[in-house]
C-alpha cells in the first residue's frame, strides 16, 4: 500500500476512491472498504482512500472533539489489511476547510483522477459542509453511497463504539467493530515502577492523550512472539490504562501491560493490545502495599477470565 500526503504525488491512475475519517474501522467502515476493493477490481481502477489528519472536529473544536478510537498508523494498518492500494492523507487545516464543494470535487477529478466515489449516505463535504452525495452524482462521478450498517436496530458508528468503551461494555464494542477493540504502539522504556512492585510491564506508547477507555483490563498482546506458520501469537495478560494516581500526580495516561509467565524483551517492538474484558475502574490507593494487593487480585481476575 502506498501512502501520499500531497496530491502532486498521485501517478494519474484512475481511482475508485472511498472518503472518510475511518476512526476505529468499525463494521460500517469495513463494509465501505470491502465495496471499494470489489468496485475497483470490477472497473479496473486502483482502490484508494482519502482520509483526514487531524480529524475535522479536532481542527474546529479541539476541546470538544471526541476521543480518538485509532491513531493514523492504526487506521493505515487496517486499510492495508483490507486490500487498499493508495491512501491520501489530507492535512485538514484552514485552507482545506475553506474549499467549496465545487473546488473539492474538481480536486478529486483533476488531481486524483477519481472515477468512482464511495461514501456513507450521510457524507458531507466542502466549506460549512455544503456538499452532499447528490452533488457527486450531479457532477458526473460514478457514485456508490452505502447505507448505514445496523447491529440489531442500532446504527454502527464511531460514537456508538466510544459509548460502549466508556461504559466498559467491551463485548458490545467488539460486536460493533467485528473484533475486540485494540490499541497499538511501540514498547518504550517507562519508570520501571511495575518491575519494582514485582509486576514488570510493557509500556505501550499511545499517540493521543485522550483514550476512549480507562481502567484495568484482561488483554491479549499481539506482536510479542511470532509463531511459525501462524503469524503473531496472542499472549494473555492484564493491563492498566490510566493516569496511575497512586504513584504519580502528572496525570498523563499510560498503557501498561503485564504478560503472564513471560520473560522476553519487548523494547522497541510494535505491539497491538486487544482489550477483552474490563476488570475494574482505575483507583487511588493509600499506599503501595495496598496497590500491590489489588494488582494481585487483578491478575487473578484476568487469569480466571481466560480460563473460562
Amino acid at each position: 500500500m502506498q501512502i501520499f500526503r500531497h496530491f502532486h504525488q498521485a501517478d494519474g491512475s484512475p481511482l475508485a476512491l472511498a472518503i472518510g475519517n475511518f476512526d476505529g474501522m468499525h463494521l460500517g467502515h469495513q463494509a465501505l472498504l470491502q465495496k471499494l476493493v470489489t468496485t475497483a477490481r470490477a472497473q479496473q481502477l486502483r482502490a484508494a482512500v482519502m482520509t483526514f489528519e487531524p480529524h475535522p472536529r479536532e481542527f474546529f473544536t479541539p476541546q470538544q472533539a471526541p476521543s480518538r478510537l485509532a491513531s493514523l498508523r492504526e487506521k493505515l494498518e487496517y486499510m492495508a489489511e483490507a486490500g487498499v492500494e493508495y491512501v491520501y492523507v489530507c492535512r485538514f487545516d484552514r485552507r482545506f476547510a475553506s474549499l467549496s464543494a465545487e473546488q473539492f470535487m474538481q480536486m478529486l477529478r483533476v488531481s486524483l483522477n477519481a472515477q468512482a466515489i464511495l461514501v456513507g449516505e450521510d457524507f458531507r463535504f466542502g466549506a460549512r459542509r455544503s456538499g452532499s452525495v447528490t452533488d457527486f452524482a450531479e457532477a458526473g462521478f460514478s457514485l456508490l453511497s452505502l447505507p448505514d450498517v445496523l447491529v440489531g436496530e442500532e446504527r454502527v458508528s464511531s460514537t456508538a463504539v466510544r459509548e460502549a468503551l466508556a461504559a466498559g461494555d467491551l463485548a458490545h464494542a467488539a460486536t460493533l467493530l467485528g473484533r475486540p477493540y485494540t490499541i497499538s504502539g511501540k514498547v518504550v522504556h517507562g519508570d520501571k515502577i511495575g518491575r519494582q512492585l514485582g509486576y514488570p510491564t510493557a509500556n505501550v506508547h499511545m499517540r493521543h492523550d485522550r483514550p476512549p477507555l480507562f481502567g484495568i483490563y484482561a488483554v491479549k498482546l499481539e506482536g510479542a512472539v511470532k509463531s511459525e506458520g501462524l503469524g503473531s501469537k496472542l499472549l494473555p495478560g492484564v493491563a492498566s490504562l490510566g493516569v496511575r494516581p497512586t504513584v504519580t500526580d502528572r496525570g498523563k495516561p499510560k498503557l501498561e501491560v503485564h504478560l503472564f509467565d513471560f520473560n522476553g524483551d519487548l523494547y522497541g517492538r510494535h505491539v497491538r493490545v486487544h482489550f477483552m474484558h474490563k476488570i475494574r475502574d482505575e483507583m487511588k490507593f493509600a499506599d503501595l502495599d495496598t496497590l500491590i494487593q489489588w494488582i494481585r487480585a487483578d491478575e487473578s481476575a484476568a487469569r480466571a477470565y481466560f480460563q473460562g
